[in-house]
């Protein structure tokens, strides 16, 4: 098979598809690798480190598109892409459809076959294992840019997170317990702030709170929980999901009213719609803005700003499932695996995802087996 690694051209996106490591991987394995010019250079890996593991250097996106049996990205494809992409071609990547109606119809109209990294589910169907290095690095993150917006003069309360002695630390809030909650919740709980957790899973938070043994509360989410817990928190960050679907809004606009001046809004389920109502997708060169005196942080590919780390996450755990499509085909590959087979969003026009299919009120296909075959 024939594997294609456009640049990444995303507003500050400067992970890559597949590292030099990964591509010796498929070149090992028999099949052929072409890279866009420079699409490693954001993380310091030259045309020459791809050229040295038997990839095949081009100069345009155009180029990948064209010949590539199978297009391996992180990002969704952007609008300029879209034209790209045709009948039969695999897309392998990060789609988040549920935000992008627009990216949903391009795909569908290709008639490309598109498998969505977030979906993909692990062994028994549990755990999204190529969302969930990403959600690692996305919940460390919030809390970092959290602690730095918290400083005044970038519009926050103006309280450090870990507090002085005689000073109480910030009170972060974190909605949802899962895997970016939880990692939100380690750097918070190691910066000393005073941490609460809100989540609604019985056995998880039993997790919860035998892990954290009272250096961070777990308590049971609803509405009135959250209106209450609001209203004291410098940082709330929001990581609920529920996978393929629109997150949902957990803090109403209204709500905003009852909030500190200057708390910060991290909202880490932004890819999916965020959790917060007032969200809307920011970018690195301006990520913030202000509703109602509260600061909102929306960045749609948090985990790319720290690119060489991501980058190499994300090869780690989409490696062997790319593999899986390119030594048997995307069908039988499929077939073999259901925790794959959950990842395919769209395939010859049909939306195959019952999640996405529900957000964007699409005409759900049913069974994605009965497409592999």
């Amino acid at each position: 098979m024939l594997i294609g690694v456009p640049s990444e051209i995303k507003p500050q996106e400067h992970r890559v598809g597949l590292v030099p490591s990964s591509v010796k991987e498929f070149t090992g394995n028999g099949h052929k690798v072409i890279v866009q010019a420079g699409a490693g250079l954001g993380i310091n890996f030259s045309d020459e480190d791809y050229k040295n593991v038997g990839a095949e250097i081009v100069s345009s996106a155009e180029e990948v598109f064209v010949r590539a049996d199978m297009i391996i990205k992180v990002k969704e494809p952007q609008p300029s892409e879209y034209k790209l992409i045709r009948e039969n071609q695999i897309v392998f990547t990060y789609l988040h459809l549920a935000a992008d109606p627009d990216q949903a119809k391009a795909l569908m109209d290709s008639g490309c076959v598109a498998i969505a990294y977030e979906t993909v589910t692990g062994y028994g169907r549990k755990g999204l294992p190529l969302l969930a290095p990403m959600s690692e690095i996305a919940g460390r993150l919030s809390v970092q840019v959290g602690a730095y917006y918290l400083q005044k003069h970038n519009g926050g309360t103006g309280r450090l997170i870990s507090g002085v002695p005689g000073v109480r630390p910030a009170e972060v809030l974190i909605l949802g317990g899962g895997v970016a909650g939880f990692n939100a919740a380690q750097m918070a709980t190691g910066l000393g702030a005073n941490v609460t957790i809100l989540e609604r899973s019985n056995d998880r938070m039993r997790y919860l709170d035998d892990y954290f043994r009272g250096r961070a509360n777990d308590v049971y989410s609803n509405i009135d929980i959250v209106e209450r817990f609001i209203k004291t928190a410098d940082m709330v960050v929001g990581t609920v999901l529920i996978p393929g679907e629109s997150a949902p809004k957990m803090i109403t606009r209204p709500m905003l009213k009852t909030m500190m001046k200057g708390a910060v809004l991290v909202d880490v389920s932004i890819d999916q719609g965020g959790c917060f109502e007032t969200s809307k997708v920011t970018t690195h060169d301006e990520p913030t803005y202000v509703v109602d005196d509260v600061l909102h942080y929306c960045v749609g590919n948090m985990p790319g700003a720290v690119p060489l780390t991501s980058a190499l996450a994300l090869n780690h755990s989409v490696l062997p499932y790319a593999l899986a499509i390119a030594n048997m085909g995307w069908q039988q590959a499929l077939l073999a695996d259901q925790g794959l087979r959950d990842g395919l969003n769209i395939c010859h026009g049909e939306v195959t995802h019952s999640g996405v299919a529900s957000s964007l009120a699409l005409p759900f296909n049913g069974e994605p087996k009965a497409l592999c075959a």
